[in-house]
């Protein structure tokens, strides 16, 4: 497994090679299908993996969360990032 990288505004989040993200209809949820494991992502994971397609940075992503659910941008970033230094970690996520 690559190492883990870190997290920054300027990062340009994507799915690591091999990780998809799928609905799955017998758990009637959208899963993180990675080598040899399986995540299920809650609502609002899903809504940051769904910006994570290698052409918005953090910072992109942040904005547009904050527009979308008015909600305060400082609170937003810090779960952004936690989130996605989470599953950098964990092999998920790359730049």
């Amino acid at each position: 497994m690559s190492a883990a990288i870190i997290i920054g505004d300027e990062t340009v989040p994507r799915l690591r090679r091999g990780v998809k993200l799928r609905f799955d209809k017998h758990r009637d949820a959208w899963v993180v299908l990675a080598p040899e494991r399986v995540f299920v992502p809650d609502s609002i994971a899903l809504e940051i993996l769904n910006r994570c397609d290698g052409q918005r940075s953090v910072a992109a992503i942040v904005q547009d969360l904050a527009a979308a659910f008015s909600a305060p941008r400082d609170v937003i970033r810090n779960d952004v990032r936690a989130l996605l230094q989470d599953l950098s970690e964990k092999g998920v996520i790359t730049a």
